[in-house]
């Protein structure tokens, strides 16, 4: 069941559950897609195939706003201003370690390796690399973890992740970049709160908020 956050005629938008794909991969699970998809089918009684396109994406431990297309004219439009950074993301945090300063910039370098799946930062320019960029601050402390509002100003692979990591700050149930134990549902505690963008038809401003999933992790900041 989809968590529908906002919807039009040319836009969806939804609370995606950690676990979930967005896209298909190779392991041939159900996606959101094609939760998407079948949600509009049975909304408005659509035979055959539905348009939904997918404008970005969240990877799969990861919670959620996550915006789709549902018209192939809001999909270029959307692509284009995720493109030219012309939309502001906004995400929680929880990790173990207070971060040496309340708040901060963190710049890298950040090189994909394809075959791990895992992304190297580095502090120094390099010429492999590319240039990585986000602005963090510290919102609460609870039962000795720490929630931090971050707010990416590149969008690269894993950027978050791997970012928060080089100040020894992992997040909580990441193992693939230093948590010391996983979260019993295997998510990591990384959740997309708010997205705001230009409406590609409207040209208004929209925003977007979820709430974190109700769990253990995120009950003492809900």
């Amino acid at each position: 069941m989809l968590e529908v956050l906002y919807e039009d005629n040319h836009v969806l938008a939804v609370n995606k559950p950690a676990g979930l794909l967005v896209h298909g991969d190779e392991t041939g699970d159900v996606t959101l897609a094609d939760l998407a998809k079948e949600y509009i089918r049975e909304k408005y009684n659509k035979p055959g195939n539905v348009f939904v396109g997918v404008v970005h994406r969240l990877d799969r431990p990861v919670s959620g706003v996550v915006l789709l297309a549902k018209t192939s004219k809001a999909l270029a439009r959307l692509n284009e201003l995720f493109r030219s950074k012309k939309t502001q993301k906004t995400y929680w945090a929880v990790v173990a370690n207070r971060p040496a300063q309340e708040k901060g910039t963190l710049v890298h370098w950040l090189i994909k390796d394809g075959s791990k799946n895992m992304t190297k930062a580095y502090a120094k320019e390099n010429r492999s690399g590319l240039r990585s960029e986000l602005h963090y601050k510290l919102l609460q402390e609870q039962q000795g973890k720490y929630l931090l509002e971050v707010n990416p100003i590149t969008g690269r692979s894993h950027q978050i992740r791997v970012q928060l990591a080089s100040m020894r700050c992992p997040i909580l149930g990441d193992l693939k970049y230093g948590a010391s134990q996983p979260l019993p549902d295997k998510s990591i505690a990384l959740h997309a709160r708010q997205l705001q963008f230009e409406h590609p038809t409207l040209k208004t401003n929209i925003t977007v908020s979820a709430l974190p999933p109700q769990n253990a992790t995120w009950s003492p900041f809900r």
